[in-house]
């Protein structure tokens, strides 16, 4: 597995650290295909996310992960991005 893969446990660290959302790691496991708004994550709180992302590899994001309605969405889309271009 690529090391630039985003996981469960750094998105649940970003969305406190982006968001200000506390979510445990394996109850966000458990509910990947729960929309970010019933975790309390708006739009704003998802670009903070992405930005973060963005920052640590170093590369843009595209536009659709800001809007990313679940986590799953949110985790295929960016892992797919990086790892492409790892």
């Amino acid at each position: 597995m690529s090391n630039t893969e985003v996981t469960v446990q750094e998105l649940s660290a970003l969305m406190k650290k982006a968001a200000g959302v506390t979510v445990d790691p394996q109850d966000l496991a458990a509910r990947v295909d729960t929309p970010f708004a019933e975790f309390g994550v708006d739009s704003l709180g998802l670009l903070g996310i992405v930005g973060e992302l963005e920052n640590r590899h170093g590369r843009a994001l595209p536009t659709d992960a800001e809007r990313c309605k679940t986590p799953r969405d949110f985790l295929d889309l960016v892992n797919g991005v990086l790892t492409a271009g790892a």
